[in-house]
């Protein structure tokens, strides 16, 4: 799966001529936690958060009430964005697990995609990468999840799709990790079996040679 395929695509994007408290205002109305601030064009120049509303306290402490409000009613959205500089950028073809691993490099919760070369055309959080991994197991799919331990070598993927093929199964999602917490070379993988049973999927996967049946489930 790639950035494009799971990003929000034309999201809502502001001038940094708009007041601060207009573009907080967007953002609790469409219930969304970015903003990215565009010229013309639909260029980048900046980027609002949730924290760029969070006003240092060294910055106002010499104010009274008075001037505090001024302020803030003056504020506009250039003088709190993320400048173009410290944003985190993707293209549209980049794969969503390398834009996952950059967002947890990080720490950020969201990157702004480009193209040509710094014009907006998406927006991929957290959430979005949430929903990507859901679609790839095959979450919104009734099936049997069936977790199995096999050697890292080759051929074992094989044995596994040459049972597959015999039983005529289909697979409406898959993945794999290495083993965690386990002595030696294994990987886990995951799969998502729809039109079938537990004792079915136990009884035919849990015979092949050097593979362990670690979880297995029905997920609706």
């Amino acid at each position: 799966m790639l950035v494009k395929d799971c990003m929000t695509r034309h999201p809502i994007m502001i001038a940094p001529e708009t007041l601060a408290n207009e573009a907080q205002q967007i953002m609790t109305t469409n219930r969304v936690r970015h903003l990215p601030v565009v010229g013309d064009g639909k260029r980048l120049k900046g980027l609002v958060t949730a924290k760029s509303f969070a006003l240092k306290s060294d910055s106002i402490s010499s104010l009274n009430v008075w001037e505090i409000s001024r302020r803030l009613a003056n504020l506009r959205v250039k003088d709190v964005m993320v400048k173009k500089i410290d944003i985190l950028t993707a293209s549209a073809n980049m794969t969503v697990e390398r834009a996952a691993v950059m967002l947890n490099e990080a720490r950020q919760s969201a990157l702004v995609v480009l193209e040509n070369p710094d014009i907006v055309v998406g927006i991929l959080t957290e959430v979005d990468i949430m929903n990507a991994l859901q679609l790839m197991l095959g979450l919104p799919t009734e099936g049997i999840r069936v977790t199995i331990r096999m050697p890292n070598r080759k051929g074992e993927f094989q044995k596994i799709n040459d049972f597959l093929n015999d039983k005529d199964w289909c697979v409406m999602g898959i993945g794999t990790y290495p083993s965690p917490r386990v002595e030696g070379d294994f990987y886990d993988m995951v799969l998502k079996l729809p039109d079938t049973t537990i004792e079915e999927v136990r009884e035919g996967l849990g015979k092949i040679e050097d593979h362990q049946i670690i979880d297995i489930r029905d997920v609706v």
